[in-house]
């Protein structure tokens, strides 16, 4: 494993920890601070996830491309593994298990923040069709907005606009937006208000994949070209990264 390519998997690692860690942490502050009343729980609880996730998409952009999603990987491997533009199969593996691992840890450590059992699973059932239909409607819109920022050229606002557009889904789904397979499996590990139950796991899941391919075949619809920006998703890396990583990509699509 070259250097940087570790560089890039701690990113994803880190950031992905720390976004489960703003979720979980404000959701548990939320219960505790406004217990009883689940409608300024869900504020506080997105209002904390839309700065987190901003600030952690500028920190890690310019690294890893802030992912901290394997559908958002999968997207960007499946974009440019044609033209060598986007994530080579060694690295998609590598950011979905840093992603996985990152989110578990995360969960972790809000836990221990507030005092809590390190280490819980989740009793909170969360599977209906509407929480499914809202995952596949939260996630084609996830994965439409990142890749038509980058196909634009307008890749540096993903901070500003990828948390605005989970801070609104956060009330316009049923679901709550997860979005995000490892964030989905990270949930399991805390019994509280922002956890999922391992049961319901697998649906979100199986939802999330479903919309990001949705979205990825609207998106490619409408911008046929948007292959060529793979390596812009979620943000533009710098000069470096980016060359290490199209060869990476050339290299392993050979």
């Amino acid at each position: 494993m070259s250097i940087r390519l570790a560089r890039r998997l701690v990113a994803e690692f880190v950031g992905t920890a720390l976004l489960v860690c703003v979720v979980v942490g404000s959701g548990i502050a939320a219960q505790q601070l406004s217990p009883g009343n689940s409608g300024l729980q869900l504020l506080e609880n997105s209002t904390a996830t839309v700065f987190g996730l901003g600030v952690l998409i500028l920190v890690f952009g310019p690294i890893s491309g802030a992912h901290f999603n394997p559908v958002v990987s999968v997207a960007d491997w499946l974009l440019g593994r044609h033209n060598g533009t986007g994530l080579g199969c060694r690295e998609l593996a590598g950011y979905v298990l840093a992603q996985t691992v990152g989110a578990i840890a995360g969960s972790m450590l809000a836990n221990t923040m507030f005092d809590l059992a390190v280490v819980q699973i989740s009793t909170h059932d969360r599977i209906t069709s509407g929480h499914l239909v809202g995952e596949v409607v939260a996630t084609a819109g996830l994965i439409a907005v990142i890749i038509a920022l980058a196909r634009t050229g307008r890749a540096a606002l993903s901070a500003a606009t990828v948390g605005a557009f989970i801070g609104a889904a956060y009330w316009f789904t049923s679901s709550t937006s997860f979005a995000n397979p490892a964030v989905t499996v990270g949930r399991i590990f805390s019994d509280t208000f922002a956890g999922i139950a391992p049961a319901s796991a697998p649906g979100y899941i199986g939802a999330q994949i479903l919309g990001a391919a949705l979205g990825l075949a609207l998106i490619v619809w409408l911008y046929p070209d948007a292959s060529d920006v793979a390596a812009d998703i979620t943000t533009p890396q710098d000069a470096s990264t980016r060359s290490t990583n199209n060869l990476a990509s050339q290299q392993s699509s050979s």
